[in-house]
């Protein structure tokens, strides 16, 4: 048995002992309130407290941090209102935000992965740019899931179990454990695995619709089912740790985790056949995201100076059936596009349209570092990083029975393919500089030298018969130029495994600098205020359309003044920043339902984070809260031209068109989002007893920056939710009742329809709109009752 109690153990690594809170945000291991930056950090103890199994559920108490998702595995992160609406798409602009596990950058174009949160030391979200240290796509914030490492001082485990039920839903329930086997004084071995059943509570309701053109009828009796959008998810980690001597140690792991979703995660807009909670679906609804990672960290001293080098390998693949009937039905009823769908009896069939997807990752990393004494004047951390990440995708846009001159050479029924291999590679070399000037005051210098280099290959796009411009028609010919240009020609033999052919093969590369300076003062040993200018940026890519050109970085300078305090048992820390954003990438549908991403604009955010905290004997109060002004300070026009004037063409020549006015409020982020916990811990009979509240607020928030998309998906309302526990734990047993959104909110954190945008209707008719809405919402309220032991 343990010389050392798990929950001792955990808490020690995460540093929450003592109400001091370790992180490594620079690299290094340091106590929270002598980092001068924006942090946030929730360790073991706490997120366990506050029922986080997830990341959707930790960021409800990042004050900082928004998220919207469409599923399991598809969220995206964005920090301080640094958000324009980016669609996500396989194609298009990376994220604002990075994701790192550990030491590995884990950020892909889909979104974060989805980690079950389970014996993670801490989450660390930094606010603001990152991008000195952390480079590409850490533009407007990094978060940090940091795990809890192999303990050389002793063998222990614990196991957790939980049964739950979701209102208006079914049962769900979670069970959970690790060991940390001590091999000897010097090596250890951890090992931890998950299994998580989330239960469903959207119900896909009977329901029938009528093609125009055809006349046919379609129903959805096979996928009708109460409560269908159930998640399982489970996997495990295997970290192991050696001190070779005094002053190397090394740290393999593998972590790899599958989740597997069915159903929709939206309930369609209440109307006279739907209600809340609510859908009707034609076609499968389904996701499996499995991925596995395998990192390698070496940390070291040469001399007195110390050595991280650091690398892994990220592989994730995902399969997706998707229901895009919508887009079939609307466009029948708008334009008569049935017509086009016939066998090959030139009988019409049906236009129902669904989609059948699949994406492929691999990510390979590597990172060396040094850092000079910290307990020196002058301090030094540098090092080198380069990244690839190659995605391969996939997506068959299936109409069923449709004639072969129609279909995508092949293909079984595809009306449309897309399969394409995009591949993102980053280079950098990084380094800080801080001098003490005095015992108190600070100065620090960074700066990045990145280079990035991004290219996109493949096929989009129909059969020859079916467009003359968009698909096989488009495809390259040996000669050189497309196929609609050279109609004698010879198509060129396809590149990528799957294609019929070539129409797609873009790069596009930059190199450049982003620059950090911070002056840090220190009135007392626990008061210190600091004043930083940082820059970050996010990398340009590929426009697939072969008229429009790639699109380049956009940037953020941040500037920012921050203080961090403590007087007793009370810790006070904030931050007032003002955070530039230049040359926006847009993203928006256009022709053929294509991403078009530009850069187009201008942004401000200026505001205000907080958090007050208190802690002492069994009370613990905690409330934190962030305030954000963002808008675009010029008029948001479809191409950027010097003069800002919507009414002149683009720098390109092309047409050009106002999407929103200067003064437009960014979307996704509310201008207010704030929480409040309450803990108070007291014996009962031998037992140690606690009961907690817990309350998050969202602010009413923008669906879309455009004008029009706006008006035509509405704001997103403010919402409050409450969660409350109650529990107690004797030696090594525990129990807890609890409860989430208590009150069952219906929180909307994102919406969509599937027509284009364009002719999704018109806004001064609401009404008839051609096309559904769907809001995908929290999770319903959960209540629920936890045990765990220790051994």
């Amino acid at each position: 048995m343990a010389s050392v109690s798990p929950a001792m153990a955990q808490d020690a690594q995460s540093g929450a002992s003592n109400n001091v809170i370790i992180v490594t945000a620079q690299k290094r291991s340091q106590n929270l309130q002598d980092v001068p930056v924006a942090i946030t950090a929730l360790g073991t103890e706490t997120l366990d407290e506050l029922q986080v199994n997830d990341l959707e559920g930790a960021v409800k108490f990042l004050p900082s941090v928004t998220i919207q998702t469409l599923a399991p595995g598809f969220a995206q992160v964005y920090f301080r209102g640094v958000a324009s609406g980016e669609n996500a798409n396989h194609s298009a602009s990376l994220p604002t935000v990075g994701t790192y596990l550990d030491e590995m950058p884990i950020t892909t174009i889909q979104g974060a992965l989805d980690i079950h949160a389970y014996d993670l030391a801490r989450v660390e979200a930094l606010a603001g740019p990152q991008g000195t240290l952390y480079g590409a796509s850490s533009m407007a914030g990094t978060i940090k899931m940091v795990t809890n490492q192999p303990d050389y001082s002793g063998s222990y485990g614990a196991m957790d179990l939980e049964l739950n039920s979701v209102a208006h839903g079914g049962i769900g329930g979670t069970a959970e454990g690790f060991y940390n086997a001590q091999l000897s004084d010097s090596a250890a071995l951890r090992l931890v695995a998950w299994y998580r059943k989330d239960a469903g509570y959207i119900d896909n309701i009977p329901g029938s619709r009528t093609y125009p053109t055809s006349g046919i009828t379609q129903d959805n009796a096979q996928y009708v089912e109460d409560d269908y959008n159930e998640v399982d998810t489970y996997g495990a980690r295997l970290a192991l740790g050696i001190e070779l001597d005094d002053n190397w140690t090394i740290r393999p792991t593998v972590m790899g985790q599958v989740q597997q979703a069915d159903g929709s995660f939206a309930q369609e807009r209440s109307s006279a056949v739907t209600k809340s909670l609510q859908t009707v679906q034609y076609n499968r609804e389904y996701s499996k995201d499995k991925w596995l990672q395998a990192a390698l960290t070496i940390e070291g001293k040469i001399g007195n100076w110390d050595l991280v080098a650091t690398g892994g390998h990220l592989w994730r693949k995902d399969t997706v059936d998707a229901d895009y009937s919508d887009y079939a039905y609307f466009y029948d009823a708008l334009y008569g596009y049935g017509a086009y769908f016939y066998d090959n009896n030139y009988d019409l069939v049906s236009p129902n349209q669904y989609i059948q997807g699949g994406d492929k990752y691999r990510r390979a990393f590597g990172e060396v570092r040094i850092s000079s004494p910290q307990d020196a004047p002058l301090r030094f951390i540098g090092g080198v990083f380069a990244q690839r990440q190659k995605h391969e995708i996939t997506q068959n846009y299936i109409v069923d029975g449709i004639a072969d001159i129609n279909v995508v050479p092949g293909t079984n029924s595809d009306i449309w393919l897309t399969r394409q291999d995009r591949t993102d590679r980053d280079y950098a070399a990084f380094g800080e500089l801080s001098f003490d000037v005095t015992d108190k005051l600070t100065l620090t210098g960074g700066a990045r030298l990145y280079k990035y280099k991004n290219s996109l290959i493949g096929f989009f796009g129909y059969a020859q018969n079916f467009s003359s411009r968009t698909g096989v028609s488009g495809c390259f010919t040996t000669d050189g130029p497309p196929l609609n240009e050279n109609p004698t020609g010879t198509l060129a033999p396809p590149v990528v495994d799957g294609t019929p052919c070539t129409n797609l093969d873009k790069t596009t590369s930059d190199t450049d600098a982003i620059y950090k300076v911070n002056a840090t003062y220190k009135i007392n040993p626990d008061v210190m205020v600091y004043a930083t200018w940082s820059q970050g940026f996010r990398p340009g890519g590929i426009n697939r359309r072969g008229t429009i050109p790639p699109y380049g970085p956009d940037k953020l300078d941040n500037y920012e003044l921050g203080w961090k305090t403590r007087f007793g048992d009370v810790t006070f820390n904030g931050a007032i920043y003002q955070e530039d954003w230049s040359d926006i990438q847009l993203s928006f549908l256009g022709e053929n339902g294509l991403t078009e991403i530009r850069n187009a604009g201008i942004a401000r955010i200026r505001g205000i984070e907080a958090d007050l905290s208190y802690r002492a004997g069994g009370l613990k109060l905690a409330l934190s809260g962030s305030y954000n002004d963002a808008t675009i300070r010029r008029d948001f026009c479809l191409i950027a031209n010097d003069s800002f004037d919507c009414t002149l063409p683009g720098s390109d020549g092309a047409d050009n068109a106002l999407l929103a006015p200067s003064g437009t409020r960014l979307p996704v982020t509310a201008k207010f989002k704030g929480n409040a916990v309450a803990r108070y811990e007291f014996p009962v009979g031998g037992w140690d007893a606690h009961v907690q509240g817990a309350l998050a607020h969202v602010g009413k928030r923008r669906s879309d920056l455009r004008t029009f998309e706006n008006a035509l998906k509405g704001f997103f309302d403010a919402y409050t939710t409450v969660d409350f526990s109650l529990g107690v734990k004797k030696d090594n047993l525990r129990f807890e009742l609890f409860a989430t959104n208590l009150f069952d909110e219906r929180g909307v954190i994102n919406s969509g329809v599937q027509c284009l945008e364009t002719t999704c209707g018109d806004p001064g008719n609401l009404s008839n709109t051609g096309g559904v809405f769907y809001d995908y919402v929290i999770k319903p309220r959960i209540i629920g009752i936890k045990a765990g032991f220790d051994f």
